[in-house]
């Protein structure tokens, strides 16, 4: 992997996380946009971590990697939280988009996922670039981005068909609160502020997706 950021102590530190793993391998480090098209083409890494407030054209820079070396991966790992930026850099041709506030876990997971052919968008912001982004087949690839594990999915499906919470957790023998507790999960996930807006967005997302994906509910 190669990983371009201009703060010197970020791009030294992460290097040095990677350099202890068994499972990636840094292959070049740079400072701007220019280094990225620059040292991506030269040694074509598998993957390259892009930050967006480096010095250049970030956005041509994506666009001229994905051109010239369509095999390597782009992976956006920034602070910026703007959802405008996300989409941009998405249609751009990046193939994932990670906030820097997120663990090494979920950092590597994104880059497992872009390398696996997928696009992933940090798990508690994907919600919100998925509903922007205009390309409709990014936005589905995007969906994959939101995991629902089976009990979320049981419980979105019982509130698309307008079941309370004490008979969702009648259904599904579990308490109430426990209900309570997974609907707290799915408003973060799918970035509604109630229950309203969870079965909105479900009804959205599902619009969206294809048949035997985990948003496709029946």
């Amino acid at each position: 992997m190669a990983i371009f950021d201009d703060h010197p102590i970020f791009l030294e530190g992460l290097a040095g996380i990677f350099a202890e793993s068994d499972e990636f391998a840094v292959v070049e480090k740079g400072v701007s946009a220019s280094d990225a098209v620059e040292l991506t083409l030269k040694n074509r890494p598998d993957v390259i971590l892009l930050d967006l407030d480096m010095p250049g054209n970030i956005l041509q820079a994506i666009q001229k990697i994905r051109e010239d070396a369509p095999d390597v991966r782009v992976l956006i790992f920034t602070a910026s939280m703007a959802v405008e930026h996300a989409v941009q850099v998405l249609e751009a041709g990046a193939h994932g988009y990670v906030i820097k506030g997120s663990t090494a876990t979920e950092l590597s997971e994104a880059i497992r996922a872009v390398m696996r052919g997928e696009t992933f968008v940090t798990h508690t912001f994907a919600a919100k670039v998925i509903a922007a982004l205009q390309n409709a087949s990014l936005r589905k690839r995007a969906l994959q981005a939101i995991r629902l594990n089976m009990r979320e999915e049981q419980i979105v499906r019982l509130l698309l068909r307008g079941r309370t919470n004490k008979e969702i957790g009648q259904q599904l023998r579990i308490s109430e609160k426990t209900v309570k507790h997974y609907m707290s999960i799915l408003m973060q996930k799918l970035h509604a502020r109630n229950r309203l807006e969870v079965v909105l967005a479900a009804q959205k997302l599902q619009a969206e997706a294809a048949p035997g994906s985990a948003l496709y509910l029946q």
